[in-house]
């Protein structure tokens, strides 16, 4: 990494900042105060470039050829936080073009989500918020609400029994936590392939019945339209189907609970939801940039010396992208901490930017939309501690609460 003359001597912070997604921590806004492009650490030790601006963030994540995504899978690429032990799922859709199988996920994950009726998943909702209702107070809204609709939801999507939910769950959380030694992702991470790989095979072999395997999903369709000749492997589909499934799920795990939270600290915003259902996709986008949900960062390679921000930074450098930093952007979000659903244009990046804008990005909004309408019909739901005292997952790439205590 080259650095101007005056950021050569100054001491690098090691990025990320914070577990907590209760607030933007506050470092990031000190840092795009001095400089939205700053050299950092990873939580590899690695020298990175920390991107916190908006335009810059845009700008890095627009230009797919000399900001490389696919690269940061590369062997001899700087390490993030682990090193990547599959490349196909840091370039998912690139693997699926190449075989063919694209189309078939973004239809899967966009408005047609074919496997998803919307009465089912309102259903799912309905019945853990009820659960939830019938327990002991205080209740954990954010294991009814985040942690097992996107469970089920994931679990549904791809076509893998409900009945392995704990096991894929667990595999996925793992993956997602940081600061653990490089075997034990690889271990973790092996577990997981290992488990799509056996039920891939069931699905090929015609015993997934037998299995209790449901019939119908996106695995089953990767499956039978995938040549293993001439596409994916029995190991690199496995790797996909297992990286659909930890992104959908702990993502969407982390944003229903962090969104949530939110919305119970704003009462007259639940309020507006109740009496006027046709604001919810305002409400969804101001969600999306508010809620502080990126536990790590967006990670590019440079292809070829260029220089953005006044830095320059040479090919093979890595840089880190915090859309949580960029959402909360003086420059294009005015008052920036404050909730404004009514704030437009709202231009956040919540799903990324450019020719790797998230594929999942109507599911998440579709399944919060459903979620957070159906939270505002409980209108006794109330947080059962203040803010600050909520537990929250430590190193976990998708910020997520512990728990999510409410009373009613």
């Amino acid at each position: 990494m080259t650095e101007t003359t005056e950021t050569a001597t100054a001491p690098r912070p090691q990025y990320p900042f914070s577990s907590r997604g209760d607030c933007l921590a506050p470092e990031l806004d000190d840092l795009r105060g001095e400089c939205p492009v700053v050299p950092a650490l990873s939580n590899a030790g690695e020298d990175v470039w920390l991107v916190t601006g908006h335009a810059e963030a845009r700008a890095v994540l627009t230009d797919s050829r000399v900001f490389d995504r696919a690269a940061v899978g590369l062997p001899d690429a700087p390490v993030q936080d682990t090193p990547i032990y599959a490349p196909e799922v840091m370039n998912t859709m690139g693997f699926l073009r190449r075989a063919g199988l694209a189309d078939e996920v973004r239809r899967a994950l966009g408005p047609e989500h074919p496997d998803l009726p919307e009465e089912w998943v309102r259903a799912v909702v309905r019945r853990e918020l009820a659960a939830m209702l019938a327990g002991p107070q205080p209740g954990d809204l954010q294991h009814h609400l985040a942690t097992r609709v996107s469970g089920e939801v994931m679990c549904r999507l791809l076509g893998i029994p409900l009945a392995d939910l704990p096991r894929v769950a667990e595999f996925a959380d793992g993956d997602v936590t940081m600061l653990v030694p490089a075997e034990q992702t690889a271990r973790n991470w092996a577990g997981m392939q290992s488990h799509m790989a056996g039920l891939i095979a069931q699905v090929r072999d015609g015993t997934a019945a037998s299995a209790r395997i449901p019939a119908d999903g996106l695995m089953q369709r990767l499956v039978a339209r995938n040549d293993p000749d001439r596409g994916l492997t029995t190991g690199q589909l496995a790797n996909i189907v297992g990286g659909l499934f930890v992104l959908g799920y702990e993502d969407m795990t982390s944003f229903l609970g962090v969104g949530a939270h939110n919305l119970l600290r704003r009462p007259w915003a639940l309020e507006e939801l109740r009496a006027d259902p046709a604001t919810a996709d305002r409400h969804i986008e101001e969600l999306l940039r508010l809620s502080v949900v990126l536990g790590n960062a967006l990670a590019r390679i440079v292809t070829t010396d260029t220089e953005i921000a006044g830095r320059r930074l040479r090919a093979g450098d890595m840089v880190l992208i915090s859309t949580d930093a960029a959402n909360h952007d003086p420059e294009v979000f005015p008052d920036p901490h404050r909730y404004d659903p009514r704030r437009s244009p709202n231009p956040h990046i919540r799903f990324g930017h450019g020719p790797h804008y998230c594929a999942g990005a109507h599911l998440a909004r579709w399944v919060a939309r459903i979620a957070f309408t159906e939270l505002s019909h409980h209108r006794d739901l109330r947080l059962a501690v203040p803010p600050e005292q909520l537990e929250w997952r430590p190193n976990h790439m998708a910020i997520t609460l512990a728990a999510l205590p409410v009373r009613w």
